[in-house]
């Protein structure tokens, strides 16, 4: 039997029944129609704010919205947050959808196309720019509309997030222009007529570790001074990005975020007279609003195959594919998995949770343990707030999208 990661201590049974935000599990299932079903906690991500607040006094607070683009959501999220990341016309358009001012959204990500960047630019979104040929595009289309483009810089920083499940910085990347080649094309928008917004220096993400983050966002402070010493202009606004993880397998600590803020708090009160004026962001994502997701999906089938029990649910991996393992992990390792109902024996099975897709790597819990189910039990999968329904391949096979929905309370949003 292997392991799962922890559940987050958000979540209560009730009678012996899982309990999200003020109503059962049962009762969002029905409320929705069907499983599968995400729902999401605006509670939960109300909490995460609240702990970033009191831990980072005076940093900006952005949402990333890759993590979770679902428009109730983001329309919730958009008047407790500083800001909004993108990284498409898509995900800005939805920002905007949601209320929030275009000059507090910043659009990231290699290849933009020209049409995002005019969108972009006629809506007064910034630009965090990746190499030098967009920066001269991003120029031209602004002239060509008659538009002042809002321009900052993303960096590859020569430096790397330590323990990062994702590196975004140091060596070669798509991402973000090379630290050695920054300062020239800062003078170069500067010069011509752009309205300087800044740096964005992104390292990496889902990190645990708060000494990794705290070396990482003083090297990011350092990389920032540094490079706007050698343009000789001030930025406005530092964006140090985010990386801030949450545990998702056995053994996984929790964050201390007061340690990463109290560092932080040290390096900007000594940070260099040229970065005394700007606006320090932190962008988060997946640590705001991926503990406050539930994955509900319920067992269709109950098989015995050469020893093995397989529970196989109407969900899988074109709804779940970072819970599968497929979405860059490199050893597969099981999230926090449990029924929504428990029962009152106690006894634990060895079973292996499985979808419905026609793969082998379709299976979102490896040998659990987990009380006895039968067909029509429903299995709760849990940090499904994150990089679940639009981070998988929910066109493959054919199988319905699921359902979602944010909740604040007993009241659907």
């Amino acid at each position: 039997m292997k392991a799962a990661g922890p559940i987050p201590p958000d979540y209560q049974w009730r009678d012996g029944e899982l309990m999200i935000g003020g109503r059962t599990a049962a009762a969002w299932i029905d409320a929705a129609g069907d499983t599968p079903l995400f729902v999401y906690d605006l509670n939960i991500v109300r909490d995460r704010i609240a702990r970033f607040r009191a831990a980072f006094s005076g940093v900006s607070l952005h949402y990333a919205v890759k993590a979770n683009p679902h428009p109730p959501l983001i329309k919730a999220i958009a008047p407790l947050v500083d800001g909004i990341d993108v990284a498409s016309a898509g995900e800005a358009q939805r920002a905007l959808d949601a209320g929030m001012d275009a000059r507090r959204i910043s659009f990231a990500g290699p290849g933009k196309r020209d049409r995002e960047l005019a969108m972009a630019i006629e809506a007064g979104i910034t630009l965090n720019l990746e190499s030098g040929n967009e920066a001269d595009r991003a120029l031209a289309i602004g002239r060509g509309i008659g538009r002042t483009p809002r321009l900052a810089l993303r960096i590859n920083p020569d430096f790397e997030l330590k323990g990062s499940g994702m590196k975004m910085g140091g060596g070669a990347k798509p991402f973000g222009v090379d630290a050695d080649q920054a300062a020239a094309i800062i003078a170069r928008i500067v010069a011509a007529g752009a309205e300087y917004r800044g740096l964005h220096i992104f390292a990496g993400s889902q990190a645990l570790d708060p000494a990794a983050l705290i070396e990482a966002q003083a090297s990011a402070v350092a990389l920032a001074a540094r490079l706007s010493e050698e343009a000789g202009v001030a930025p406005p606004h530092v964006n140090l990005g985010g990386g801030f993880g949450i545990p998702h397998f056995a053994n996984d600590l929790a964050l201390d975020e007061v340690a990463v803020g109290a560092a932080l708090a040290d390096t900007l009160a000594s940070r260099p007279a040229i970065l005394r004026d700007a606006e320090f962001t932190i962008e988060l994502g997946r640590w705001l609003v991926g503990e406050a997701g539930v994955y509900l999906t319920r067992i269709v089938d109950r098989k015995a195959s050469h020893g093995e029990i397989f529970l196989v649910v109407d969900g899988g991996l074109h709804h779940q594919l970072a819970a599968s393992g497929n979405f860059g992990t490199v050893v597969r390792r099981n999230y926090p998995i449990s029924l929504t109902k428990l029962p009152g024996s106690g006894m634990v099975e060895d079973v292996s949770v499985v979808g419905c897709l026609c793969t082998p790597i379709d299976r979102l819990g490896d040998h659990v343990g987990l009380p006895r189910a039968e067909v029509g039990d429903v299995v709760a999968l849990f940090l499904a707030g994150a990089y679940g329904a639009s981070a998988s391949p929910q066109a493959f096979l054919g199988h319905p999208a699921p359902g979602e929905l944010t909740i604040d309370g007993t009241d659907i949003l």
